[in-house]
């Protein structure tokens, strides 16, 4: 890196492994579950993830930021993550599409950012530890206090809260589009792409916080309700489960990613905290009811535990990586879910139709 910028930068793990190296302007330190991310594109998209909130962020491919920032495919107005560790910076992106390179807008954002590590090396010691809490320095000043910072932090981690920071990229009751169907989203750190999808298929898209009551939610007279993905522990949120159970069996339902944990919560089922977590644009899900393997997109370090879903429940997916549980629906109800992203951004296309077929069974 050779931007000028002469902070240094320190990010360390909870196990004590430390990589020292080149931090850009915006100095302090973040505070966070250390997790990597594989994919070649899509930094901006990751970066600007509300499921990332509380993480930071480690690009495996060694350089990032080649074809800057556009602004287009942000999945959220502000950058979502508490950090970012690259090996190797673009400075002079290169794309007509381009409004800034990465580390500009890094600062602008105020991410706190170290650049120059082996994050292979990293992503070596990610998968053999499993998700890990991290603290990253930027500057003298804050490297001299990392290591009480990631003590306190350990002691005290909790994710309450962290829906809170990421939902609210909509004002409550905005609607977008002018379709036919008209669905409530609950807004738990929704996703652009997911209201893109949806108004594609014919949907107008009112979205409500996730504390929405029922009362709220039924006063908008919905057709459907979707539940947004987010970050944290789905455990967190018992006031919106409780409103997922009073609104199964009255509307169509549908949950994404922190959703579907939701979901599975207010039908009776359990959720627990996966040691590694499925990160990234490859994970191979069988859909055990049309018998074919589709390719997701993951972002999540909470899985709904397959084994306690009740009687009404019906398994619809299963990842054939570790064997956790993907999907399911409701025997009786129209209500179902998909741990992954359909509307996945860089990602597979092979799940996108999962949207239209829930859609095609919700009567106006």
């Amino acid at each position: 890196m050779n931007r000028g910028v002469k902070n240094k930068a320190t990010l360390m793990l909870a196990d004590g492994t430390r990589f020292d190296g080149e931090g850009l302007n915006a100095t302090g330190i973040a505070l966070g579950e250390a997790v990597f991310y594989t994919g070649m594109t899509g930094y901006e998209e990751a970066i600007t993830d509300p499921s990332y909130a509380g993480q930071v962020l480690a690009f495996t491919y060694p350089l990032i930021g080649n074809y800057g920032i556009s602004g287009t495919v942000s999945q959220h107005p502000h950058a979502c993550v508490a950090g970012v560790a690259l090996k190797h910076i673009a400075e002079h992106p290169s794309h007509f599409a381009a409004k800034q390179d990465l580390a500009s807008w890094l600062d602008e954002q105020g991410v706190r950012t170290i650049v120059g590590i082996d994050t292979r090396a990293l992503t070596i010691v990610l998968r053999e530890h499993g998700t890990i809490a991290a603290a990253l320095a930027v500057g003298d000043e804050a490297i001299a206090q990392i290591e009480p910072a990631l003590t306190k932090y350990v002691r005290e981690a909790t994710t309450q809260g962290l829906v809170a920071t990421v939902a609210d990229a909509y004002k409550p009751g905005e609607t977008v589009g002018s379709g036919r169907k008209h669905i409530v989203l609950l807004d738990c750190g929704v996703k652009k792409n997911i209201i893109r999808d949806l108004t594609a298929l014919d949907a107008r898209v009112t979205v409500l916080p996730y504390g929405a009551t029922s009362a709220e939610i039924m006063a908008y007279e919905p057709d459907a309700v979707v539940v947004s993905p987010g970050p944290g522990d789905p455990r967190d949120l018992g006031d919106t489960v409780e409103t997922l159970r009073t609104l199964i069996g009255k509307k169509p339902v549908f949950g994404v990613c922190l959703g579907h944990q939701l979901l599975a919560l207010a039908c009776g089922a359990e959720t627990y905290k996966l040691k590694y977590g499925h990160r990234g644009g490859n994970q191979p899900v069988k859909d055990v009811v049309h018998d074919e393997v589709l390719v997701t997109a993951h972002n999540h370090g909470y899985a709904v535990a397959g084994d306690t879903l009740p009687a009404h429940l019906e398994a619809t997916m299963i990842n054939l990586n570790d064997g956790t549980n993907e999907g399911f629906r409701h025997r009786t109800f129209p209500v179902e879910a998909v741990q992954f992203h359909p509307e996945a951004s860089p990602g597979p296309f092979d799940a996108r139709s999962l949207f239209a077929r829930w859609l095609d069974r919700v009567e106006v």
